[in-house]
């Protein structure tokens, strides 16, 4: 029985708010078509054609080669994680509400940054926070059972070195892939330093600006449209909603926050990023939308001359021998993120430190360009994920050329499909085994499906 797993067992459910579309979608193939029941799994868990169809639109949007045979795997996913939360019913397994609306907010604080407000989001759904809210409840407490009991059932799953070599020697040297050239480098951040004068400068500017906003003389939203540096909510008069406190945000800025009032202002705060002051909009426990003014110092050409002078002596130790990279990285960089790292750029999507050198910044292309493995440049001035300017010098610890996949240049990415594929392997074997256990019935026009066929039971089986 063929059982291929996508990324995540359950990436069926992760869309679950981009389900304004979905809930449209579902509400238009309804009254277009008969809607019917195509699987049922246990007592009273059923998969209806609808969200078949809803789940089959949203994955033919992201691949527009998807057809016939995707649409049995997508089924077979979503019977997948019906037998999990079956499971979950079976031992006991729970999660608790806070857990749940943990989940929520993280889903809502994404779909509001990725739709541009919490405004635009009701618009776009047709619903507000709160219906969303309620309206998805349960099924994100289903999708985190199944994904506790998936987590059971893979917990401990290693693998070994020669488990990777059995693997890769298995594979036909014509279907080796073929990999582009990959670098993998490190970097150490140093933000230049901030003169006392411009710091000072800066807060008797916000200073002027929140006087203005106490007497009356402007509106908070007014300053924030017109003055405050901080270009994610400057547009919107600096407005963010659905901030938590366990959000990612400067813990001085949450203090600050989360001790005022509905309507009422801060007083200065200051965090790394600058001087802010802050206005609560609403406040539901620990939730609250608000707004705030960003003010930072001004950087001059002297203070990040001081940056690179800095690092040109850490590069000189380097060099030398005196230091090793990660040392330096956790002595001199800036950037806290890089220190659990130990300064190594991984790539986002995958944790992997491999980086495709044809996704990589042309800047940084050109610059690895003039380094050997185990070079480090000189200090130069950059722009960073936050879109400001700092000083660095990077580091590439090596570089592969374009080649067929191999051990001795690629194990890491082996080791991460042969685990993929041992993870697979027990999945299967669970489900083998839980099968017989369930009452499962699948309509008989997705029976034909070739990854359905072993599933259905023999009295059902046509």
């Amino acid at each position: 029985m063929s059982f291929i797993i996508p990324k995540g067992i359950l990436a069926i459910a992760l869309s679950v708010f981009v389900a304004s579309a979905s809930s449209l979608t579902h509400d238009l193939y309804a009254q277009q078509s008969a809607d019917k029941i195509i699987s049922v799994i246990g007592r009273n868990r059923i998969i209806l054609q609808s969200e078949l169809e809803v789940q089959a639109a949203q994955a033919e949007m992201q691949d527009p080669n998807f057809d016939k045979d995707d649409k049995c795997m997508l089924l077979q996913q979503m019977i997948l994680q019906k037998m999990l939360m079956e499971q979950a019913d079976r031992d006991s397994v729970n999660v608790t509400d806070e857990d749940v609306e943990g989940q929520l907010d993280n889903r809502l604080r994404y779909f509001t940054s990725l739709y541009g407000s919490k405004e635009k989001l009701e618009q776009v759904s047709g619903k507000t926070i709160y219906q969303l809210k309620e309206e998805y409840r349960d099924v994100i407490k289903d999708q985190m059972l199944a994904e506790k009991v998936q987590n059971q059932i893979l917990e401990n799953t290693k693998i070994t070195p020669a488990e990777v070599d059995a693997f890769y020697k298995k594979i036909p040297v014509d279907s080796l892939p073929f990999f582009p050239a990959t670098v993998e480098v490190g970097q150490i951040v140093v933000d230049p330093p901030v003169s006392q004068e411009m710091d000072d400068y800066a807060h008797q500017t916000i200073e002027g600006y929140r006087k203005d906003i106490i007497e009356g003389k402007r509106s908070f939203e007014t300053v924030a449209g017109l003055y405050s540096e901080d270009p994610g909510s400057r547009d919107n008069g600096g407005r963010y909603d659905g901030i938590t406190r366990n959000g990612g945000w400067a813990p001085e800025f949450l203090a600050a926050a989360f001790k005022l009032q509905n309507g009422e202002i801060s007083p200065i705060v200051k965090t790394k990023f600058g001087y802010h002051i802050i206005q609560m909009i609403s406040r539901r426990g620990d939730e609250a939308d608000l707004r705030h003014i960003l003010i930072k110092p001004t950087v001059t050409s002297s203070d990040f001359n001081k940056a690179t002078a800095k690092l040109d002596s850490i590069r000189k130790l380097l060099v030398s021998g005196r230091m090793t990279f990660q040392e330096a990285v956790g002595k001199f960089s800036t950037d806290e993120a890089a220190k659990r790292t130990g300064g190594m750029i991984n790539d986002p999507s995958t944790g992997n430190t491999d980086l495709d050198i044809t996704k990589l910044d042309p800047v940084m292309v050109l610059l690895l360009d003039t380094l050997q493995n185990g070079g480090f440049s000189a200090p130069h001035i950059f722009v960073n994920e936050q879109r400001e300017k700092s000083c660095r010098i990077v580091y590439m610890r090596s570089r592969t050329t374009p080649h067929k996949a191999n051990l001795k240049e690629d194990y890491g990415r082996i080791q991460e499909v042969a685990l993929a594929q041992k993870k697979q392997n027990k999945i299967q074997s669970w489900v083998t085994a839980k099968v017989p256990t369930f009452y499962l019935w699948i309509t008989p026009e997705y029976r034909k499906c070739d990854n359905m066929k072993d599933w259905v039971t023999e009295i059902e089986k046509p």
